[in-house]
């Protein structure tokens, strides 16, 4: 059965991807040029991202990829560094459940992005169903389009890529930053912050990411806990 939408809830979901498409689509870029540059041809960025569609994991994927890392390195890492889509799903977890078909697409596609923008969403509840899976489906296109046509233009025009990958970096930045804006409370981010300070002081820069996310993870879960049972 084919799913038809509103020209209303179309355009909303359009005006409200925006900020997404203008992110994603020069990440996504990126990515598929260090792809590229890696010796992976277009559509191995394709395949991945639709799949995996993790920004920040795709790009680490790619040193996995080339130095041959083993699948559960690979999956443990994956695991911890999205594990905050946990979180955010928690958020939406009754509108998730009354979508249907479409609950499942709903979990695959939630990113920092579109969490952001469902949060600013203040519609009815059939007409906001509607344009939180349509602003998952938009920002899906805008990272895939983007992934193509950087590995195309990596492997037809040679490019110094050098620091190009601090545009993910960029990012996470600009999130965290507007997040800190609107979150009432900030020991979350403060704790993210500290332990993943106090991990890179100890672990060194090569090994800090797991033990942090671990860590940082376990709190969450017990901050989480205690605000439930409160």
């Amino acid at each position: 059965m084919t799913k038809r939408f509103s020209s209303t809830t179309l355009k909303t979901a359009f005006v409200k991807s925006i900020p997404i498409f203008c992110s994603y689509v020069f990440v996504s870029m990126a990515y598929g040029m260090m792809m590229a540059s890696a010796g992976f041809p277009w559509y191995d960025s394709l395949l991945v991202s639709l799949t995996v569609y993790t920004g920040a994991f795709q790009f680490v994927l790619i040193t996995f990829l080339s130095s041959g890392a083993s699948l559960i390195t690979i999956a443990l890492t994956a695991l911890l560094m999205n594990s905050r889509q946990s979180f955010y799903s928690l958020t939406f977890l009754k509108e998730f459940k009354q979508m249907g078909r479409r609950k499942l697409y709903m979990i695959h596609t939630m990113t920092d992005e579109t969490y952001a923008v469902n949060c600013t969403l203040d519609l009815p509840k059939k007409e906001k169903e509607d344009t939180m899976f349509l602003v998952a489906l938009f920002s899906r296109c805008y990272w895939m389009v983007g992934s193509v046509l950087g590995g195309i233009l990596g492997q037809i025009i040679p490019f110094d890529l050098t620091g190009i990958d601090f545009c993910m970096t960029a990012l996470f930045l600009i999130i965290f930053i507007d997040q800190w804006e609107k979150a009432k409370k900030h020991s979350p981010a403060l704790t993210g912050l500290g332990i993943g300070i106090l991990c890179l002081l100890i672990f060194g820069e090569n090994r800090f990411m797991l033990p942090a996310l671990l860590i940082v993870s376990a709190l969450l879960l017990l901050f989480q806990r205690k605000e439930t049972l409160a």
